[in-house]
């Protein structure tokens, strides 16, 4: 069995560590936070069943236009982020083309159609049950014609994934979420989809049973790392590391660590934002909001708003103006309340230009290995990708182990 050093604990980090721990390997972990306290923390908290396709670019210029102008709040552009990363941009474009997008969806879709069945797994070991709910997520639509059409698409979907799909009007909505008024056209609802109330518990929950089974995490921020006979030394603010094998799980900052060994890796860095609201009621399942470009969520610390996607400089000020815009439309349909103190979070995603995580070993160093860049499915995808990680590590080659390497 082999020495392993896992840099990053968030979802995938600690779901990676788990799964190599469970095939006997010695594993420890380190990270300059606690586990789950950066993007897995931030997100809107939902283990996305439906999600069978990535997120391609737009490739019609009229979408392009709406979101140079700022007029989707789905996405905010910063022109001047454009520069710093065009190349990574330039890629997403090329693979988001039909042919190389519905190769993409074939991978991603086998990961997907995994991943309530990996967390409910880890949660009910970890003893977590009580931070999952299997209650679905919602896509609330305003307007009559967009309704109609999104139901079809819908449709199409679930009868080719074999999902559970419910089509509401929004008076059917309204009576089954007393706390939503019925101003909307209706709303699609995917039964099979589960989220969390706290997703930084849950990531907690799944590093404790890493240390009950005899796993360590270290706090410590790693500064460089260098190959050795042995394998892998690492110098943090805490003292050196050592160990056989090196798996990097750093979410987006995994292409900065990766440098200092000469490799350059093109990452689509959107920021997402949220913010917390006292809303008395609670609502029985997450909901997009189809034309806003957010995701009401009731959690532990109240109704969380979280939104889409920011290309914005890095370093660059926050912007709040897509987390405003939601708040002002769930207010149209819920009592959301007052803002909690202290609740607004800014975070990044790590999003590769071919739309699926890296996931392997490295293509240079034999006892390095990836498991970062996945976009925005991290928390849905931690526990599947650390499961074929820890079986690529084992020896597993195939089809789907392929198509994920770096």
């Amino acid at each position: 069995m082999a020495d392993i050093l896992v840099i990053g604990a968030g979802m995938a980090g600690i779901a990676t560590a788990l799964s190599l721990q469970a095939r006997g390997h010695t594993v420890r972990v380190v990270d300059r936070r606690g586990p789950g306290e950066e993007t897995s923390h931030g997100n809107a908290g939902v283990i996305q069943a439906e999600a069978r396709a990535p997120y391609a670019m737009p490739r019609d210029l009229g979408t392009l236009v709406r979101y140079a102008l700022g007029r989707s709040n789905d996405l905010r552009l910063d022109p001047l982020a454009l520069p710093g990363a065009a190349r990574a941009l330039m890629a997403y474009y090329r693979h988001s083309a039909p042919s190389r997008h519905q190769a993409a969806t074939r991978t991603y879709s086998a990961l997907i159609a995994r991943a309530t069945r990996d967390h409910g797994k880890l949660s009910a070991e970890a003893g977590a049950e009580q931070l999952i709910r299997r209650t679905g997520l919602g896509e609330i639509i305003d307007r009559p014609a967009d309704f109609e059409t999104r139901a079809r698409t819908a449709e199409r979907l679930a009868s080719e994934y074999g999902l559970t799909l419910r089509v509401v009007d929004g008076a059917a909505l309204a009576a089954e979420e007393p706390a939503l008024r019925p101003t909307s056209a209706g709303a699609v609802l995917w039964d099979d989809s589960w989220s969390s109330p706290d997703p930084a518990a849950l990531v907690q929950s799944y590093a404790a049973l890493f240390i009950r089974r005899g796993g360590e995490l270290l706090r410590s921020e790693v500064r460089t790392i260098s190959e050795s006979e042995q394998g892998w030394r690492l110098s943090t603010e805490k003292g050196p590391l050592k160990a056989e094998h090196l798996v990097v799980a750093l979410g987006p900052w995994s292409p900065a660590m990766l440098r200092q060994l000469g490799y350059r890796i093109p990452m689509v860095m959107k920021r997402g934002y949220h913010g917390h609201f006292a809303m008395e009621d609670q609502l029985g399942r997450p909901y997009l909001l189809a034309d806003h470009g957010v995701v009401l969520s009731s959690m532990t610390r109240g109704l969380r708003i979280t939104t889409g996607a920011h290309l914005a400089r890095a370093g660059a000020k926050h912007d709040f103006r897509q987390l405003e815009h939601g708040t002002d439309a769930a207010r149209i349909i819920l009592d959301i309340g007052d803002a909690v103190p202290d609740s607004l979070w800014q975070g990044t995603r790590p999003c590769m230009p071919r739309m699926l995580p890296m996931v392997g070993q490295a293509p240079r160093h034999a006892r390095l290995w990836f498991n970062f860049g996945h976009g925005h499915q991290g928390f849905t995808l931690g526990p599947t990708t650390g499961e074929i990680l820890a079986d690529i590590l084992d020896g597993r080659r195939d089809a789907l182990t392929a198509a994920l390497a770096p």
